[in-house]
């Protein structure tokens, strides 16, 4: 049955058909749609192909190239992915992303490219076939392209890994060879910390080596049954998670020492536990109201009871360090082009990510940027206002590397409005605000609710 391109208003269908037409025919434009985002996407590396450098709007020699799909493909500008990433409000690790699959299928995969735009493939499973060809050989992705490209709209997703792999097996060995041994080995040990229970609890997961395993059975067993003989009234599952934390907190390997018993042992610790919390507390909570108060765990960005911290650091293992309050509110100066430890840790307590648009790697393992160019990163002439800026905390902000260094080498720019509000402009215009509560793009620029604007 053909797809009505003009079905009835979703007000004004009356019947079940009806209802199918009008969701089938949104369903053919959002995969139009899709496809003229990845012909887009395609235009876009074209202008920024490394033949592009010398109007690439960058500091000459600051931004390299990379090789964004396999190999014969066209490389392009280290920062091409970023502003096509803050137009479609996707990270710039997405948009990377995106942007090889799209150069894939339109360099390395023609035929199944010209699938894809005559709407025989969905764009999606087009990008599924060029992220899994990424790594073959020019000839290997030939292979894939000249076998898919009439079925790959109709094949399941085995049939597709059979085919890939095959082309794998005959035009790169090696690789096919290195990946079959990382499949046979899938030994791996996971804890899940990014995902905090509101009791504190976290997921392991695993896979180990069968001797491994009976060794790491007879040590929790061991510290479970020890744990009990020492009056822990906990359930036998409790008391073997128990153990596990008694056995990382132990370098029992190392310990030459073995005249003490299992009971004496247990109780020996070659390293003290050492819990980092900053704690944001209610008026009621520092008064010792009663009531439900939680506690921000900053490297996991979740939440436990106050309750939960006590326990932690009340424990006889802990070493509790009590740091100065920072207020965030406040405002230091530094005469130097460093940021002082206090001042670094009140920027990174304010944004504890990245305050580029819609990044969010951690601020720890960040830079922290003057907004405005301090004196000690410009060479040359002064900027256009002939001002510098200052070590300060309204001119600092947390930058990944990467979007560090493509807001010091290209036309990136951005103004700080608050402590947690920051207005950015793309090299091409786009305007953007990051705040607390993530990112918005904000074009026109009269839509920005601040007087301030970053530098064009």
């Amino acid at each position: 049955m053909a797809i009505d391109p003009n079905p009835a208003p979703l007000g004004e269908c009356d019947s079940p058909a009806a209802v199918l037409a009008f969701v089938r025919s949104r369903r053919a434009l959002a995969d139009r749609a899709e496809v003229e985002l990845l012909e887009g996407a395609v235009a876009w590396a074209s202008m920024h192909s490394v033949d592009c450098l010398d109007d690439a709007a960058c500091l000459p020699g600051a931004e390299g190239e990379i090789a964004i799909a396999g190999p014969g493909a066209p490389l392009v500008t280290e920062f091409a992915p970023l502003e096509l990433g803050a137009a479609l409000g996707m990270s710039s690790d997405a948009a990377r992303a995106m942007l090889g699959e799209a150069v894939e299928l339109a360099h390395r995969l023609p035929k199944t490219w010209a699938a894809v735009r005559a709407g025989e493939v969905p764009a999606w499973r087009g990008r599924k076939i060029a992220a899994n060809t990424l790594s073959l050989p020019a000839d290997g992705a030939a292979y894939v392209d000249q076998h898919v490209h009439a079925v790959a709209g109709k094949i399941g997703y085995a049939a597709l890994d059979r085919l890939i792999e095959e082309a794998r097996v005959r035009f790169d060995p090696a690789g096919a060879e290195e990946k079959h041994r990382a499949a046979a080995d899938r030994r791996h040990f996971d804890l899940d910390t990014g995902r905090v229970s509101f009791a504190g609890t976290v997921t392991v997961d695993g896979e180990l080596d069968l001797a491994d395993a009976l060794d790491l059975e007879d040590a929790v067993a061991r510290g479970a049954r020890v744990l009990g003989e020492l009056g822990c009234a906990e359930s036998l599952d409790v008391r073997r998670s128990l153990a596990v934390g008694e056995i990382a907190r132990r370098q029992l390997a190392l310990d030459l020492d073995t005249t003490p018993t299992e009971t004496e042992g247990l109780t020996k610790r070659c390293r003290p536990r050492q819990v980092v919390v900053h704690v944001h507390l209610t008026e009621a909570a520092i008064a010792g109201g009663d009531g439900l108060h939680l506690a921000r765990v900053e490297n996991t960005r979740s939440f436990v009871s106050a309750d939960q911290v006590k326990s932690w650091c009340a424990s006889p293992d802990a070493q509790v360090i009590v740091k100065p309050v920072i207020d965030l509110a406040d405002v230091e100066h530094a005469t130097a082009y460093e940021v002082p430890d206090r001042m670094a840790e009140r920027v990174q307590l304010n944004n504890p990510t990245c305050v580029f648009p819609w990044c969010t790697r951690s601020a720890r393992r960040g830079d922290n940027d003057h907004v405005v160019t301090h004196r000690h990163e410009r060479e040359g002439p002064p900027p256009d206002d002939g001002e510098y800026g200052e070590t300060t905390d309204p001119n600092l902000a947390p930058l990944c590397r990467t979007h560090h260094r493509a807001k010091t080498h290209t036309r990136w720019s951005y103004a700080k409005v608050d402590e947690t509000t920051f207005l950015w402009r793309t090299p091409n215009g786009i305007h953007l605000r990051r705040d607390h509560t993530g990112t918005t793009i904000v074009d026109p620029p009269s839509a920005v609710d601040s007087g301030e604007r970053p530098a064009a």
